[in-house]
Protein backbone atom coordinates (compact mmCIF):
# COMPACT_ATOMS: atom_id res chain seq x y z
CA UNK A 1 0.00 0.00 0.00
CA UNK A 2 1.35 3.42 -0.92
CA UNK A 3 2.06 5.51 2.18
CA UNK A 4 -0.36 8.38 2.59
CA UNK A 5 2.51 10.78 3.06
CA UNK A 6 3.96 9.96 -0.35
CA UNK A 7 4.30 12.88 -2.72
CA UNK A 8 4.56 10.76 -5.86
CA UNK A 9 2.45 12.06 -8.77
CA UNK A 10 0.48 8.81 -8.82
CA UNK A 11 -0.78 9.56 -5.32
CA UNK A 12 -3.51 11.96 -6.42
CA UNK A 13 -5.36 9.65 -8.84
CA UNK A 14 -5.02 6.80 -6.33
CA UNK A 15 -6.58 8.93 -3.60
CA UNK A 16 -9.41 10.17 -5.85
CA UNK A 17 -10.13 6.67 -7.19
CA UNK A 18 -10.06 5.19 -3.69
CA UNK A 19 -12.51 7.78 -2.35
CA UNK A 20 -14.81 7.24 -5.36
CA UNK A 21 -14.79 3.49 -4.67
CA UNK A 22 -15.54 4.10 -0.99
CA UNK A 23 -18.48 6.39 -1.81
CA UNK A 24 -19.86 3.87 -4.31
CA UNK A 25 -19.59 1.04 -1.80
CA UNK A 26 -21.36 3.14 0.83
CA UNK A 27 -24.20 3.99 -1.57
CA UNK A 28 -24.78 0.31 -2.31
CA UNK A 29 -24.32 -0.89 1.27
CA UNK A 30 -26.85 1.68 2.48
CA UNK A 31 -29.49 -0.44 0.74
CA UNK A 32 -28.82 -3.16 3.33
CA UNK A 33 -30.59 -1.10 6.00
CA UNK A 34 -33.79 -1.04 3.93
CA UNK A 35 -34.05 -4.81 3.50
CA UNK A 36 -35.17 -5.63 7.08
CA UNK A 37 -37.96 -3.08 6.67
CA UNK A 38 -38.99 -4.39 3.26
CA UNK A 39 -38.93 -7.95 4.68
CA UNK A 40 -40.02 -7.27 8.26
CA UNK A 41 -42.06 -10.49 8.34
CA UNK A 42 -38.93 -12.63 7.87
CA UNK A 43 -36.30 -13.34 10.51
CA UNK A 44 -32.79 -11.80 10.41
CA UNK A 45 -31.35 -15.32 10.08
CA UNK A 46 -33.47 -15.88 6.98
CA UNK A 47 -32.43 -12.49 5.57
CA UNK A 48 -28.76 -13.30 6.10
CA UNK A 49 -28.97 -16.84 4.70
CA UNK A 50 -30.89 -15.80 1.58
CA UNK A 51 -28.68 -12.82 0.79
CA UNK A 52 -25.46 -14.80 1.08
CA UNK A 53 -26.73 -17.89 -0.69
CA UNK A 54 -27.53 -15.58 -3.60
CA UNK A 55 -24.16 -13.84 -3.20
CA UNK A 56 -22.34 -17.17 -3.31
CA UNK A 57 -24.26 -18.33 -6.40
CA UNK A 58 -23.60 -15.10 -8.30
CA UNK A 59 -19.92 -15.01 -7.27
CA UNK A 60 -19.40 -18.64 -8.30
CA UNK A 61 -21.06 -18.04 -11.68
CA UNK A 62 -18.86 -15.01 -12.40
CA UNK A 63 -15.69 -16.71 -11.20
CA UNK A 64 -16.35 -20.13 -12.80
CA UNK A 65 -14.56 -19.51 -16.13
CA UNK A 66 -11.28 -18.73 -14.34
CA UNK A 67 -11.80 -20.65 -11.12
CA UNK A 68 -8.60 -22.71 -11.34
CA UNK A 69 -6.41 -19.67 -11.90
CA UNK A 70 -8.05 -17.67 -9.09
CA UNK A 71 -8.03 -20.56 -6.60
CA UNK A 72 -4.42 -21.47 -7.43
CA UNK A 73 -3.28 -18.18 -5.88
CA UNK A 74 -4.67 -19.22 -2.48
CA UNK A 75 -3.03 -21.32 0.18
CA UNK A 76 -4.48 -22.73 3.40
CA UNK A 77 -3.87 -19.42 5.22
CA UNK A 78 -5.85 -17.48 2.60
CA UNK A 79 -8.78 -19.91 2.66
CA UNK A 80 -9.03 -19.71 6.44
CA UNK A 81 -8.80 -15.92 6.20
CA UNK A 82 -11.71 -15.93 3.75
CA UNK A 83 -13.74 -18.06 6.20
CA UNK A 84 -13.08 -15.59 9.04
CA UNK A 85 -13.83 -12.59 6.82
CA UNK A 86 -17.04 -14.20 5.56
CA UNK A 87 -18.29 -14.70 9.11
CA UNK A 88 -17.21 -11.31 10.46
CA UNK A 89 -18.14 -9.09 7.52
CA UNK A 90 -21.13 -10.97 6.14
CA UNK A 91 -22.97 -13.72 8.03
CA UNK A 92 -22.64 -12.60 11.65
CA UNK A 93 -22.67 -8.91 10.76
CA UNK A 94 -25.90 -9.05 8.78
CA UNK A 95 -27.78 -11.14 11.34
CA UNK A 96 -26.90 -8.52 13.95
CA UNK A 97 -27.80 -5.62 11.65
CA UNK A 98 -31.10 -7.21 10.67
CA UNK A 99 -32.17 -7.71 14.26
CA UNK A 100 -30.93 -4.23 15.26
CA UNK A 101 -32.93 -2.55 12.47
CA UNK A 102 -36.09 -4.46 13.36
CA UNK A 103 -35.81 -3.76 17.10
CA UNK A 104 -34.00 -0.41 17.35
CA UNK A 105 -34.74 1.12 13.96
CA UNK A 106 -32.57 1.91 10.94
CA UNK A 107 -31.38 5.38 12.09
CA UNK A 108 -30.12 4.14 15.48
CA UNK A 109 -28.50 1.10 13.87
CA UNK A 110 -26.76 3.19 11.23
CA UNK A 111 -25.60 5.53 14.00
CA UNK A 112 -23.84 2.78 15.94
CA UNK A 113 -22.47 0.92 12.94
CA UNK A 114 -21.34 4.28 11.64
CA UNK A 115 -18.88 4.48 14.54
CA UNK A 116 -16.66 2.11 12.54
CA UNK A 117 -14.50 5.08 11.38
CA UNK A 118 -13.58 5.87 14.97
CA UNK A 119 -12.78 2.25 15.83
CA UNK A 120 -10.76 1.68 12.65
CA UNK A 121 -8.92 5.00 12.96
CA UNK A 122 -7.93 4.23 16.54
CA UNK A 123 -6.86 0.70 15.65
CA UNK A 124 -4.86 1.79 12.61
CA UNK A 125 -3.23 4.92 14.06
CA UNK A 126 0.23 3.37 13.74
CA UNK A 127 -0.33 1.59 10.44
CA UNK A 128 1.66 2.45 7.37
CA UNK A 129 0.40 5.67 5.83
CA UNK A 130 -1.68 6.61 8.88
CA UNK A 131 -1.65 10.16 10.20
CA UNK A 132 -1.10 10.66 13.92
CA UNK A 133 -4.21 10.55 16.07
CA UNK A 134 -3.75 14.19 17.03
CA UNK A 135 -3.97 15.23 13.39
CA UNK A 136 -7.00 13.02 12.81
CA UNK A 137 -8.75 14.09 16.03
CA UNK A 138 -10.64 16.94 14.34
CA UNK A 139 -12.29 14.98 11.51
CA UNK A 140 -12.87 11.98 13.78
CA UNK A 141 -14.66 14.14 16.36
CA UNK A 142 -16.79 15.66 13.59
CA UNK A 143 -17.85 12.18 12.52
CA UNK A 144 -18.66 11.32 16.14
CA UNK A 145 -20.72 14.52 16.41
CA UNK A 146 -22.59 13.58 13.26
CA UNK A 147 -23.39 10.13 14.64
CA UNK A 148 -24.54 11.73 17.89
CA UNK A 149 -26.95 13.98 16.02
CA UNK A 150 -28.38 10.96 14.18
CA UNK A 151 -28.83 9.32 17.58
CA UNK A 152 -30.67 12.33 19.00
CA UNK A 153 -32.98 12.29 16.01
CA UNK A 154 -33.63 8.57 16.48
CA UNK A 155 -34.28 8.78 20.22
CA UNK A 156 -36.67 11.67 19.73
CA UNK A 157 -38.49 10.03 16.83
CA UNK A 158 -42.23 9.78 17.13
CA UNK A 159 -42.12 6.64 14.99
CA UNK A 160 -40.44 4.49 17.67
CA UNK A 161 -42.97 1.77 18.53
CA UNK A 162 -40.84 -1.02 19.99
CA UNK A 163 -40.85 -1.63 23.78
CA UNK A 164 -37.84 -0.26 25.64
CA UNK A 165 -36.35 -3.70 26.44
CA UNK A 166 -36.51 -4.70 22.79
CA UNK A 167 -34.93 -1.43 21.67
CA UNK A 168 -32.09 -1.93 24.17
CA UNK A 169 -31.55 -5.46 22.84
CA UNK A 170 -31.54 -4.01 19.33
CA UNK A 171 -28.89 -1.48 20.32
CA UNK A 172 -26.78 -4.31 21.77
CA UNK A 173 -27.03 -6.12 18.42
CA UNK A 174 -25.95 -2.92 16.67
CA UNK A 175 -22.85 -2.69 18.90
CA UNK A 176 -22.09 -6.33 18.09
CA UNK A 177 -22.34 -5.48 14.39
CA UNK A 178 -19.97 -2.55 14.95
CA UNK A 179 -17.31 -4.79 16.49
CA UNK A 180 -17.79 -7.48 13.85
CA UNK A 181 -17.47 -5.12 10.91
CA UNK A 182 -14.54 -3.20 12.41
CA UNK A 183 -12.61 -6.45 12.77
CA UNK A 184 -13.53 -7.38 9.20
CA UNK A 185 -12.47 -4.01 7.79
CA UNK A 186 -9.03 -4.10 9.41
CA UNK A 187 -8.32 -7.73 8.59
CA UNK A 188 -9.60 -7.47 5.01
CA UNK A 189 -7.44 -4.42 4.25
CA UNK A 190 -4.36 -6.17 5.62
CA UNK A 191 -4.95 -9.30 3.55
CA UNK A 192 -5.46 -7.23 0.38
CA UNK A 193 -2.20 -5.42 1.08
CA UNK A 194 -0.42 -8.70 1.79
CA UNK A 195 -1.66 -10.46 -1.37
CA UNK A 196 -1.24 -7.81 -4.07
CA UNK A 197 -1.24 -10.55 -6.74
CA UNK A 198 -4.98 -11.11 -6.17
CA UNK A 199 -7.27 -8.44 -7.63
CA UNK A 200 -9.85 -6.77 -5.34
CA UNK A 201 -12.60 -8.12 -7.61
CA UNK A 202 -11.36 -11.71 -7.35
CA UNK A 203 -10.92 -11.40 -3.58
CA UNK A 204 -14.52 -10.20 -3.32
CA UNK A 205 -15.79 -13.05 -5.49
CA UNK A 206 -13.78 -15.63 -3.56
CA UNK A 207 -15.19 -14.21 -0.34
CA UNK A 208 -18.63 -14.58 -1.88
CA UNK A 209 -18.07 -18.24 -2.74
CA UNK A 210 -16.90 -19.02 0.81
CA UNK A 211 -19.77 -16.98 2.28
CA UNK A 212 -22.27 -18.86 0.13
CA UNK A 213 -20.89 -22.21 1.28
CA UNK A 214 -21.17 -21.15 4.93
CA UNK A 215 -24.67 -19.78 4.29
CA UNK A 216 -25.77 -23.33 3.40
CA UNK A 217 -25.14 -24.22 7.05
CA UNK A 218 -26.99 -21.11 8.16
CA UNK A 219 -29.96 -21.94 5.92
CA UNK A 220 -30.79 -25.15 7.77
CA UNK A 221 -31.90 -23.53 11.06
CA UNK A 222 -33.17 -20.47 9.19
CA UNK A 223 -35.69 -22.31 7.01
CA UNK A 224 -36.07 -25.93 8.16
CA UNK A 225 -36.96 -25.06 11.75
CA UNK A 226 -38.80 -21.80 11.13
CA UNK A 227 -41.85 -21.66 13.36
CA UNK A 228 -42.73 -18.09 12.45
CA UNK A 229 -45.36 -16.66 10.14
CA UNK A 230 -46.71 -18.65 7.23
CA UNK A 231 -45.73 -17.04 3.93
CA UNK A 232 -47.53 -17.34 0.61
CA UNK A 233 -45.96 -17.48 -2.85
CA UNK A 234 -45.93 -13.69 -3.33
CA UNK A 235 -44.07 -13.27 -0.03
CA UNK A 236 -41.34 -15.68 -1.10
CA UNK A 237 -41.06 -14.00 -4.50
CA UNK A 238 -40.53 -10.66 -2.79
CA UNK A 239 -38.10 -12.26 -0.33
CA UNK A 240 -35.85 -13.86 -2.94
CA UNK A 241 -36.08 -10.83 -5.21
CA UNK A 242 -34.69 -8.57 -2.49
CA UNK A 243 -32.05 -11.19 -1.63
CA UNK A 244 -30.88 -11.38 -5.26
CA UNK A 245 -30.81 -7.59 -5.56
CA UNK A 246 -28.70 -7.26 -2.42
CA UNK A 247 -26.43 -10.09 -3.55
CA UNK A 248 -25.59 -8.33 -6.82
CA UNK A 249 -25.55 -4.69 -5.74
CA UNK A 250 -24.42 -4.74 -2.11
CA UNK A 251 -22.33 -7.90 -2.02
CA UNK A 252 -20.75 -8.40 -5.45
CA UNK A 253 -20.46 -4.79 -6.68
CA UNK A 254 -20.30 -3.08 -3.28
CA UNK A 255 -17.65 -5.44 -1.88
CA UNK A 256 -15.56 -5.14 -5.05
CA UNK A 257 -15.64 -1.34 -4.75
CA UNK A 258 -14.71 -1.57 -1.06
CA UNK A 259 -11.79 -3.88 -1.82
CA UNK A 260 -10.63 -1.45 -4.48
CA UNK A 261 -10.75 1.38 -1.96
CA UNK A 262 -8.93 -0.77 0.62
CA UNK A 263 -6.04 -1.25 -1.79
CA UNK A 264 -5.85 2.42 -2.80
CA UNK A 265 -6.29 4.16 0.57
CA UNK A 266 -4.39 4.04 3.88
CA UNK A 267 -6.25 2.47 6.79
CA UNK A 268 -6.59 5.79 8.60
CA UNK A 269 -8.61 7.20 5.67
CA UNK A 270 -10.23 3.86 4.82
CA UNK A 271 -12.02 3.83 8.16
CA UNK A 272 -13.68 7.15 7.34
CA UNK A 273 -15.17 5.76 4.12
CA UNK A 274 -17.74 3.68 6.00
CA UNK A 275 -19.39 6.99 6.93
CA UNK A 276 -20.94 6.98 3.47
CA UNK A 277 -22.90 3.83 4.35
CA UNK A 278 -24.44 5.79 7.22
CA UNK A 279 -25.11 8.82 5.01
CA UNK A 280 -26.88 6.79 2.34
CA UNK A 281 -28.74 4.62 4.88
CA UNK A 282 -30.10 7.80 6.45
CA UNK A 283 -31.15 9.21 3.07
CA UNK A 284 -32.77 5.93 2.01
CA UNK A 285 -34.58 5.79 5.35
CA UNK A 286 -36.04 9.24 4.73
CA UNK A 287 -37.15 8.19 1.25
CA UNK A 288 -38.76 5.07 2.71
CA UNK A 289 -40.66 7.21 5.23
CA UNK A 290 -41.52 9.72 2.46
CA UNK A 291 -40.13 12.72 4.25
CA UNK A 292 -37.31 15.22 4.02
CA UNK A 293 -34.37 14.99 6.44
CA UNK A 294 -34.94 16.90 9.67
CA UNK A 295 -32.75 19.68 11.00
CA UNK A 296 -30.72 17.31 13.20
CA UNK A 297 -30.32 14.87 10.33
CA UNK A 298 -29.10 17.62 7.98
CA UNK A 299 -26.63 18.78 10.64
CA UNK A 300 -25.47 15.17 11.06
CA UNK A 301 -24.93 14.78 7.33
CA UNK A 302 -22.94 18.02 7.24
CA UNK A 303 -20.70 16.86 10.12
CA UNK A 304 -20.12 13.47 8.54
CA UNK A 305 -19.28 14.80 5.08
CA UNK A 306 -17.04 17.59 6.36
CA UNK A 307 -15.26 15.11 8.62
CA UNK A 308 -14.49 12.76 5.74
CA UNK A 309 -13.38 15.59 3.41
CA UNK A 310 -11.15 16.97 6.17
CA UNK A 311 -9.57 13.56 6.71
CA UNK A 312 -8.99 13.18 2.97
CA UNK A 313 -7.39 16.62 2.83
CA UNK A 314 -4.99 15.63 5.63
CA UNK A 315 -3.84 12.69 3.52
CA UNK A 316 -2.81 14.91 0.60
CA UNK A 317 0.86 15.88 0.25
CA UNK A 318 1.47 19.29 1.81
CA UNK A 319 2.18 20.94 -1.52
CA UNK A 320 -1.18 19.73 -2.90
CA UNK A 321 -3.29 21.29 -0.11
CA UNK A 322 -5.10 24.54 -0.85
Amino acid sequence: MTPASSSAPAHHPRLAAGIACGVGAGALWGLVFLAPQLLHDFSPLQLSASRYLAYGAVALAVLAPRWRRAAAALGAAEWWALVRLSVLGNLLYYVLVGRAVQWAGAPATSLIVGMVPVVVTLASARAEGARGMLRLAGPTLLCVAGMGLVGLQSLGSEHAVQPLARRVAGLACAFGALLSWSAYSLSNARWLSRRANISPQDWSLLTGVVTGALALLQAVPAFAFDAGSVHVGADWLRFWGVAALLAVLASVVGNALWNGASRLLPLSLMGQMIVFETVFALLYGCLWERRLPGVLELAALACLLVGVLWCAWLHLPRRARV
